[in-house]
């Protein structure tokens, strides 16, 4: 088979089944697994497939800049951000990540629920500017501007004097296998920080991350109660992830 054809082939294995295992791929086109793991070095590098442990993963489409992710999957993200809302009762304290999301979620909060916002996202505080009876608390450090939040030791210095009852986590990947993963490693510890000073943690994980993986891990899925998605109950994926973690439909 020409290095063309199996590349052809690696990609519609990620296609069907939604993850590649080079020993398993290497027996069945008698191959070497080194050879199957150069392909998937090349098919990594021109961003068509994340790497993992044993093989691959689809890559997620939310490492997209910030602009760009706002054109992807609005409605999916709008039916999330509303079933997150739903989880906020009156006078709770609520962490909200940064991310196309979780602006969402800011914009649908309800003009009656009276409530704190604890966010690093200038976007999202900004969104609320305007909210009657939301009081938003600001954590500062350094701007990462492709998910337009704070981030670095400072931001989680501050993260650390945060108590909340809720936090609504952004990932860029939800996979069975690879977990809940983001693009940059100073966002996924500020993550982690953030969870670890909130009661409970939420996943907002619209269709397109589902099945998609990212660089960096964020939490392991025992560590969250559940993740919000649109995504398709029926999918293979998705019967994979119940066994994993609690899945909130949108």
């Amino acid at each position: 088979m020409l290095a063309a054809e199996r590349r052809d082939h690696l990609l519609d294995i990620l296609r069907r089944e939604g993850k590649i295992v080079a020993k398993d791929v290497a027996a069945r086109l008698s191959l070497s697994e080194d050879s199957i793991r150069r392909d998937l070095r090349d098919l990594a590098a021109e961003g068509l497939c994340q790497r993992v442990y044993g093989g691959a993963v689809p890559v997620s489409p939310a490492v997209a800049d910030y602009a760009g992710r706002t054109l992807i999957a609005a409605e999916g993200k709008r039916r999330v951000a509303a079933a997150a809302v739903g989880l906020i009762d009156p006078g709770n304290t609520v962490i909200l990540d940064g991310g196309t999301t979780a602006l969402a979620v800011a914009t649908l909060l309800p003009p009656a629920l009276k409530c704190t916002i604890v966010t690093h996202s200038p976007t999202v505080a900004a969104a609320l500017v305007s909210h009657p009876r939301v009081d938003v608390f600001i954590l500062g450090g350094r701007l990462f501007k492709h998910s337009a939040v704070a981030s670095g030791a400072a931001a989680i210095e501050a993260a650390q004097r945060v108590a909340a009852d809720l936090f609504l986590l952004g990932v860029t990947g939800v996979h069975p296998d690879a977990g809940l993963t983001t693009g940059d490693p100073d966002e996924a510890a500020m993550k982690r920080a953030l969870a670890g000073r909130a009661a409970e943690t939420y996943v907002l994980g619209s269709a397109e991350k589902i099945g998609t993986a990212s660089p960096f891990g964020v939490l392991d899925f025992s560590e969250v109660s559940g993740v919000i998605t649109d995504a398709d109950p029926d999918a293979d994926t998705m019967r994979l992830l119940r066994r994993r973690v609690r899945i909130l439909p949108a």
